[in-house]
């Protein structure tokens, strides 16, 4: 029984030997597989051989056995035959119904002819029973179809239970055969021995054969060991290289960058997919090419230097750089290269060149340049490349005696445009007025710049003189104040420019746009719409200047202003009818100074709100005095200001400072000028609200700039102020004294009322009363006057009638 249990472990290790070589034999190729076929072969053949005389030795016989040599040897070769047989057909790529019967019959044939071969060299005489040995043959048959088909199966598992399946599986194969081997036993009967005295040195005895026998065990077992040893090792590298493999072909094949691999020679030798997927380039059009046959397709001003790049990657180091690629189309691809050098056992054999598309990168980059250089919404240089560009054009004319010439523009109303119509309407504007003016410099070499807002800066080539830059100046105003139709309706608008020459007026680029800057607010003060080049007298100016806008700041908290009231007269009697609100502040070292020289500074500086809140609530509460000590009762004018008249809360705001003084409303009177009506939605609704509470609109500065009827037939409108322009000349002017009375029939016709400012002789008067105007104020009657000097001269005679 120990005999039988020995002869199925043999079986058992045998069979599991074959299924772990199986695989081996199935990856090997050439001269290797032929060796694993052979070593498989004889590892298996020798258990198998090993378990059919272990279990022939475990039949007890009434005589001793001896065994013909050349049988034995014969059976041991059929048992390796056999083992080759199944190893062989396992070892294909395919085994199909046809190979699997045609392998099985072919290794049962082996198996059977070495078990009875075996059987035949023992000497003793022997018969079977016929149906018994069919039976053997057909389990060996049933059984090396069943091997194949599991040596097929299981020979690359490699999974976490590859043992298990394997353990069981050779179990099932041993089993199969030690049971067709002992079903062959079973069908033999022994007679007596055989006496072979002819062939003595051809005998083994029964005992030797055991040797024999243990020997070729442990041989097959050392085999089977070794084997699975060495498959497991030699398994677990190709596992590793296959896998490395797959993780390089993976990374080759899926990688999004571009690969062309060549060899030492420059020969392509593979690409990746993404080479056609960024390039255009099919694979089968380069491999084996040179790779000069895609060098041929860089831009050609790049080729040379790209060519010099991929040599250099032959020097053992990666080799970065960037080209520009034509692809099949004409379409040109930024790409960015590294050369990597590729090394096998410390020999260079080539390289990888590996490319990325960096097309839509540099073109974000060039946005973003742009960006950073240039106005987003006139595509002007800014501010940044402006001081890149006057630094550069300083640095190219220092030292010779070569000047350039650095304008400073500024558009005199544009804040009207933004606060009335709104920013969306303020950037059409500014966008069309930048093109304006870089078509009206486009036949000069002339730089413009927007440095912000509506400040605009023009840089001339040194090759112009002062007379030249003046024509250009003079151009630039001109093309400005054409008229701009926003809203459907015309605007016009003007600009100021200030011109500096270096280095008469500046060396340092800071200093030079100070000085420019400086001429430019020189040409507003003269009254805007022109150009003006900068002169040393300004610097005094400027500083001037400064020091009001620091003074008015504090002239504010510590209450400095002061009101003053010219009277509204009625020429025909006589009669103050009105009086209008003029500010002035009391210097503490000037004295009294005029509101022309600080209303402009706390414009620009955005003081004139908390400034014209000031005079409207002294205004108030002064006339309301007034009211109570017995009047008369006749309506204070204040003029309002474009930034409190465009605050979101202008109606509630004026209701607090009326409610506050007490003035009735029906006795405020608002001055507002054309420019601030430019959005006729915006201001209508405003008017409107203002006139329901019972104040009073006046148009000041009627007939100045570019005036519009429609304003008087939109909004509520109580009283037209006929400009002091066309009051000064009227006396010697027809044009002038034409407009006046033109003015004044159409109030006339429109119901409006009517005053004139700024009557200074009886001759004007006499004009104007002949054409029926009927409010009058000017030095002719009276100078401003303060508080207590208007009380004095024209209300307590009054109260004494």
């Amino acid at each position: 029984m120990l005999l039988v249990l020995i002869s199925y472990i043999i079986a058992l290790a045998a069979c599991y030997s074959a299924l772990d070589l199986a695989g081996r034999i199935n990856k090997a190729k050439g001269l290797a597989r032929r060796l694993w076929l052979v070593y498989g072969a004889a590892s298996m053949g020798l258990g198998i051989w090993s378990m059919h005389f272990i279990g022939m030795l475990a039949i007890t016989l009434p005589m001793e056995i001896g065994y013909h040599v050349d049988l034995v040897v014969l059976s041991v070769f059929l048992a390796i035959i056999a083992s080759y047989i199944a190893l062989f057909f396992v070892g294909r790529n395919e085994l199909g119904v046809k190979q699997l019967l045609i392998g099985g019959i072919t290794m049962a044939s082996g198996i059977s002819g070495m078990h009875y071969v075996g059987m035949a060299a023992m000497m003793v005489n022997t018969s079977y029973k016929p149906m018994l040995v069919i039976l053997s043959i057909a389990v060996a048959t049933a059984t090396s179809i069943a091997a194949l088909w599991l040596l097929f199966r299981f020979r690359n598992d490699e999974s976490r239970y590859a043992v298990l399946y394997k353990l069981g599986s050779g179990m099932l194969m041993g089993a199969a055969i030690t049971g067709m081997h002992y079903i062959g036993m079973t069908a033999a009967q022994f007679h007596s021995v055989e006496q072979s005295m002819n062939l003595p040195d051809m005998e083994i005895k029964q005992g030797i054969l055991a040797y024999i026998i243990a020997g070729g065990t442990i041989v097959a077992l050392s085999i089977t060991l070794f084997g699975i040893t060495m498959n497991k090792r030699l398994t677990q590298k190709d596992s590793a290289i296959v896998e490395n493999e797959r993780w390089y072909r993976s990374l080759y094949e899926n990688n999004s960058m571009a690969i062309v691999s060549v060899d030492i020679n420059g020969t392509i030798i593979s690409i990746n997919p993404a080479v056609t997927q960024i390039t255009g380039l099919q694979e089968a059009d380069f491999i084996n090419k040179h790779v000069s046959t895609i060098g041929l397709l860089v831009s050609e001003e790049l080729r040379d230097q790209t060519k010099a790049t991929y040599y250099k990657s032959f020097e053992e180091k990666p080799q970065y750089y960037e080209t520009t690629y034509i692809n099949s189309e004409g379409t040109h691809i930024e790409l960015s290269f590294i050369n990597v050098p590729v090394e096998i056992e410390g020999k260079l054999v080539g390289n990888h060149i590996i490319a990325k598309d960096i097309t839509e990168d540099k073109r974000s980059k060039e946005i973003i340049q742009n960006l950073a250089y240039h106005d987003e919404l006139t595509g002007l240089p800014n501010r940044r490349m402006f001081n890149q560009l006057l630094t550069q054009t300083i640095a190219a004319t220092a030292g010779t005696p070569l000047r350039f010439a650095m304008m400073v523009l500024d558009i005199d109303r544009f804040k009207l445009i933004n606060d009335s119509l709104g920013h969306t309407y303020g950037d059409m504007f500014l966008k069309e007025m930048s093109e304006r003016i870089v078509e009206s410099i486009a036949p000069y070499r002339v730089t413009l710049a927007r440095l912000g807002g509506d400040e605009f800066t023009l840089i001339c080539d040194n090759c112009y003189g002062e007379d030249e830059v003046m024509e250009i100046a003079e151009q630039v105003v001109k093309v400005i104040q054409l008229p701009y139709q926003l809203k459907e309706h015309d605007f016009y608008v003007t600009a100021s420019i200030g011109i500096a020459i270096y280095p008469d007026h500046g060396e340092e680029p800071v200093q030079l746009l100070k000085n420019a800057d400086t001429a430019m607010y020189e040409v507003k003060k003269k009254g805007k719409n022109g150009f003006g080049l900068f002169s040393r007298h300004l610097d005094e100016e400027l500083l001037q200047k400064v020091e009001m806008e620091i003074n008015l700041r504090k002239a504010i908290e510590h209450n400095e202003f002061v009101l003053y009231y010219q009277p509204q007269i009625r020429p025909i009697d006589s009669r103050m009818i009105g009086m209008e609100a003029l500010v002035r502040w009391k210097h503490p070292t000037k004295g009294m100074l005029p509101p022309g020289m600080f209303i402009s500074i706390a414009e620009e500086t955005g003081m004139i709100y908390e400034l014209g809140t000031w005079v409207l609530r002294e205004a108030c509460r002064q006339m309301r005095e007034w009211h109570d000590a017995g009047g008369p009762l006749i309506p204070v004018s204040v003029n309002l200001s474009s930034q409190q008249f465009h605050q979101t809360n202008l109606v509630a705001y004026i209701r607090k400072i009326l409610d506050e003084t007490g003035l009735d409303p029906q006795y405020l009177e608002l001055e507002i000028t054309e420019g601030m009506m430019m959005d006729a939605s915006v201001s209508t609704v405003i008017l409107n609200e203002l006139t329901a509470l019972g104040i009073r609109i006046s148009l000041d500065d009627f007939g100045k700039g570019y005036s519009s009827l429609s304003y008087l037939k939109l909004f509520p409108i109580h009283k037209l102020k006929i400009d002091r322009s066309f009051i000064s000349d009227i006396t010697n002017n027809d044009s002038d004294k034409a407009i006046v009375a033109t003015i004044i029939a159409m109030a006339k016709h429109l119901n409006l009322e009517v005053i004139a400012e700024g009557i200074e002789t009886k001759d004007q008067l006499d004009i104007l009363m002949a054409n029926e105007c009927k409010e009058i104020q000017g030095f002719y009657y009276s100078r401003p006057l303060s508080a207590a000097d208007v009380e004095a001269a024209f209300f307590v005679p009054m109260r004494l009638v």
